[in-house]
């Protein structure tokens, strides 16, 4: 790994895109971008700033020289990462889950394991939160909320048309409304995330 692949790898661990960094280093986004496609190399104080803000030694990001810390640190977010993506396939089981059991029992006993393993998603996302300082990407951000609106969502568009409450609609009329607040919730979290979170 080369300086500029050094650069790229601490930006999008720290969850930030060139602009941010730029920002924080007083130079334009495409000094950044030139960093990191290896048209140049940073200055020795923004290398200082650097050091300081993604938390490295200087040596690592001039050499790769990496220190115990700066290994441990990526150990853990590695295993953030993990959480995160298996957050995410915890929330969709257990939503596959929940419409299968309803389908099969339509009792409200038959969702409680499926919620359960929803819940070990959601903590599994947060374990991740709590042992490492980066982020999760955007897209696991906005899969993990939508996954879970699912259903309380079905539930809240069933008690209003006075419908069998169930993990999915369940007639023409609760499709449709469910669809157009679903829809409604799925444009408005991906508006808020995408103000707090990066691609990249």
């Amino acid at each position: 790994m080369n300086i500029s692949e050094r650069i790229q790898f601490l930006r999008k661990t720290k969850g930030i895109s060139q602009e941010e960094l730029a920002d924080k280093l007083g130079i334009s986004r495409q000094a950044v971008s030139k960093w990191e496609s290896e048209q140049s190399t940073p200055d020795l104080d923004k290398v200082l700033i650097m050091s300081e803000y993604f938390d490295v030694t200087t040596d690592y990001i001039l050499k790769g020289i990496e220190s115990l810390q700066h290994i441990e640190e990526k150990n853990k977010n590695i295993t953030s990462q993990i959480l995160y993506i298996s957050s995410t396939a915890f929330l969709a089981i257990g939503l596959l889950c929940a419409f299968s059991n309803w389908y099969a029992e339509q009792s409200s006993e038959s969702i409680w394991g499926s919620m359960i393993i929803q819940v070990v998603g959601v903590v599994g996302y947060f374990i991740g939160k709590l042992i490492s300082k980066s982020n999760a990407p955007f897209i696991i951000n906005w899969f993990n909320i939508i996954i879970i609106l699912f259903i309380p969502i079905s539930m809240v568009v069933a008690i209003v048309f006075n419908r069998i409450i169930a993990p999915y609609p369940t007639d023409f009329i609760t499709r449709i409304a469910f669809a157009v607040v679903y829809l409604i919730a799925m444009i408005v979290s991906f508006a808020i995330l995408n103000k707090k979170t990066k691609w990249i």
